[in-house]
């Protein structure tokens, strides 16, 4: 992966694999300052099943999958539609971790939920093995013991940018393993897991210029109240705000588009 400093701030972005193979993008319009933060917003506790809102009278066994109650989501940059979490165009169950590993492969997003707390995000190694970011360091767990009774599932396709090779994914989280706060420059596990399978810079805090041209649009879609349609400049400042939501389950009136209701 480099010297220390490159792998710690890829300084060097055309060293760095990228969602499109072919090197297409244009580094010289991609200035941005590095800002490098801990994984702050988000704690892998001890929970119960209970906890995390799965009683025992509606929790699934180990090998049938589970339906929660989520806010939905899909996001746009310009017009394209680079991630989306609807119930109507996906499989949104998730699955007890048990049976989730017996569905994982090498280089798998996955995704670990549980009631008002963001996900929390991995990428699957093998043998009950992830890498993640959590607690300011990117480091290697199992599974079942970072789950404290959640439940989880694949992820793979909910970001629509197309995916590095799985042995590429793994190269990115291998070669983070052990880097803390101030030698990292993704803010939550998302960014890191997603950064891992797609090599997105626009994942990284900084990592990508602001233009007047270039806006993310969020829609929430909130059951009973429509679609409600916030403006980012930037791809992290949208998966921050999304996740806030996840946890608190409140919709900022703040940038909202045209009054934010559809």
């Amino acid at each position: 992966m480099g010297n220390q400093l490159d792998r710690i701030t890829h300084l060097n972005y055309s060293e760095l694999p990228t969602g499109d193979p072919s090197g297409l993008e244009k580094d010289e319009l991609r200035v941005g300052v590095a800002y490098f933060f801990s994984d702050e917003e988000e704690e892998v506790d001890d929970r119960t099943p209970s906890d995390c809102g799965f009683t025992k009278d509606h929790s699934p066994t180990e090998e049938e999958p589970f339906s929660v109650s989520e806010v939905e989501y899909s996001a746009f940059c310009s017009q394209e539609c680079i991630f989306s979490k609807l119930r109507e165009n996906e499989d949104l169950n998730v699955y007890s971790v048990k049976t989730l590993l017996t569905m994982c492969k090498p280089g798998d997003l996955l995704e670990l939920v549980a009631t008002a707390q963001a996900p929390h995000w991995a990428i699957y190694e093998q043998d009950d093995q992830v890498i993640h970011l959590h607690k300011g360091e990117i480091r290697k767990d199992s599974l079942l013991e970072i789950s404290n009774g959640r439940h989880g599932r694949i992820v793979n396709n909910r970001y629509r940018y197309r995916p590095l090779p799985p042995d590429l994914v793994m190269q990115n989280a291998v070669g983070h393993l052990g880097l803390s706060s101030e030698e990292i420059c993704w803010t939550n596990s998302e960014s890191f897991a997603a950064w891992c399978r797609f090599g997105k810079r626009e994942f990284k805090a900084g990592g990508e210029a602001h233009s007047a041209e270039q806006q993310y649009f969020l829609k929430v879609h909130l059951s009973g109240s429509g679609v409600h349609t916030l403006v980012f400049r930037s791809l992290e400042d949208m998966i921050r705000e999304r996740r806030r939501v996840d946890a608190s389950g409140i919709l900022k009136e703040l940038s909202l588009v045209n009054g934010g209701k559809e």
